[in-house]
């Protein structure tokens, strides 16, 4: 990860170290220490501090993670899961896989405050299939963990027992759904479930389940060592803390930024990522949270601030903090087609609506982009986004529907001239 300027206080502190992922380095540096905190303080109590440091879900979602936790049933007559979902496959989204190959045990201490906020005795970490090296390295981490007693029987001397395994998932998209992971997890298909019920009381096994992804978990511990109010003094209100931003595209710098939540996306791409190639002028479009996350205008972009309730006046979404940065040599038709196929090659096929609506999207627009668009296409396209959104069971329907629906209401003109000419706007 890049470096971030002097003096500002940064979570996930080593990860631009190469040997963080050792375990005397990462100890030397006070790995662990937050864990023996939490088992003095108790487990409601941490959940508490979590609360109270408004951490919410760095994975999409956006829920706050302490009331996920307090929602995790007090009677353990069932067995409890914690579940660390590593399966980041989110187009433009690298952060996670940094943090598991840089500084493992940051999330292993994450997962241990987080399995003893809510008694859960087992954990998994659920990684995809395609991040071999990280696979590699979290597993040496969790040994060597386990043999230094920080997990398994006896965490830490603390008496609390807890388990942690790593299952590597074969790459599908769907997976990153929390209930679709559970499925996979289970041996299943990996469909997303219906809810309600939802994992928190039938869960992994019908069991109560915590769901979190790797950069929420790896928050934990810092925010345990400094307290809930020092991390809910970062950031901006209701858009608590630091985010880790992976910023890819048309930039001089591309790479992972960790930034408080709030911050000027013009900041975050000229300061930290080293600008626009060819100059701001030059800049089209911003897509800032992701592939599922509707395109930004430029002039949109000079002004807006990188936190959830800004993004949503705005018309699009934090996301899992994907900013895919897009100069003016870029054709948006040709680029959201490319999601589009990629959202079809991805729908697992349960719900009619994502099935049929993302083979109908990519489909309208691949026509669009090899020159045979034709009137009335732009319209099939807002008819079919409309659809697929909020009428599938997990959200994929509407990640595909939303770039496309953005697209046509942020660059109306760039489609109005592929039907027109046949062609794109830009050489």
């Amino acid at each position: 990860m890049r470096e971030t300027p002097p003096g500002e206080q940064v979570v996930y502190r080593h990860m631009g170290l190469q040997d963080g992922h050792l375990l005397a380095v990462a100890r030397e540096r006070g790995a662990y220490e937050a864990a023996r905190k939490a088992f003095v303080m108790g487990s409601a109590a941490v959940i508490e501090e979590v609360k109270k440091s408004n951490l919410r879900g760095r994975g999409g979602a956006g829920f706050p993670a302490g009331m996920k936790w307090s929602f995790i049933p007090k009677d353990t007559s069932r067995p409890h899961y914690l579940i660390c979902n590593a399966d980041e496959g989110e187009p433009g989204t690298c952060k996670d896989r940094e943090i598991l190959r840089r500084d493992p045990h940051l999330l292993i201490e994450g997962m241990i405050i987080a399995a003893f906020a809510v008694q859960a005795e087992r954990g998994y970490i659920y990684i995809r299939g395609e991040f071999t090296r990280e696979a590699e390295v979290l597993q040496r981490a969790i040994d060597d963990a386990l043999t230094a007693g920080l997990l398994g029987e006896n965490c830490l001397g603390s008496g609390f027992r807890f388990h942690l395994a790593v299952h590597r998932g074969a790459g599908a998209y769907v997976c990153g759904e929390e209930t679709g992971l559970i499925e996979s997890l289970e041996g299943k298909k990996g469909q997303p479930r219906v809810k309600p019920p939802f994992p928190a009381n039938v869960g992994l096994y019908d069991c109560p389940t915590v769901i979190n992804n790797v950069e929420t978990l790896a928050a934990v511990p810092m925010i345990i060592e400094r307290g809930g109010d020092w991390y809910a003094s970062l950031g901006v209100p209701k858009s608590n803390g630091t985010k880790v931003f992976s910023v890819s595209g048309h930039v001089l710098r591309p790479g992972n930024y960790e930034v408080p939540l709030g911050i000027p996306l013009k900041s975050l791409i000229e300061d930290y990522a080293g600008g626009v190639r060819g100059g701001w002028e030059n800049l089209k479009g911003v897509i800032p949270g992701g592939s599922s996350t509707p395109v930004l205008r430029a002039e949109v972009c000079e002004t807006i601030a990188m936190d959830y309730e800004s993004l949503a006046k705005a018309g699009s979404m934090l996301g899992a903090g994907s900013v895919i940065v897009m100069d003016k040599s870029v054709c948006i038709v040709r680029a959201i087609a490319r999601l589009s196929r990629f959202y079809r090659h991805e729908s697992c096929g349960q719900c009619t609506p994502c099935r049929e609506g993302t083979g109908w999207l990519a489909q309208i627009m691949r026509r669009l982009e090899a020159g045979e668009g034709k009137n009335g296409d732009v319209e099939l396209l807002q008819d079919v986004c409309a659809s697929m959104s909020g009428k599938t069971i997990c959200a994929l329907g509407d990640a595909a529907a939303m770039p496309v629906a953005g697209a046509i209401r942020a660059f109306p003109e760039e489609f109005a001239y592929h039907i027109k000419h046949g062609r794109c706007m830009v050489g």
